[in-house]
């Protein structure tokens, strides 16, 4: 039933759609503000993960 929902030649189409749409400007800012997103997901996890560490050192100091 959904064999082949996202073949390369329809995400090209959805693309275009999008770009007929929105524009170059709100395409390339919605992209933009995914990227920085996605960048502050990532400093999170990051986050996460150490913070013992730091909040240690930041209590001897």
């Amino acid at each position: 039933m959904g064999e082949g929902l996202f073949q390369p030649w329809h995400l090209l189409i959805i693309v275009a759609i999008a770009l007929l749409v929105f524009g170059t400007s709100k395409f390339s800012a919605l992209g933009k503000g995914l990227g920085e997103g996605i960048r502050n997901f990532k400093a999170s996890m990051k986050e996460g993960k150490e913070p013992k560490k730091e909040k240690e050192e930041e209590k001897k100091s």
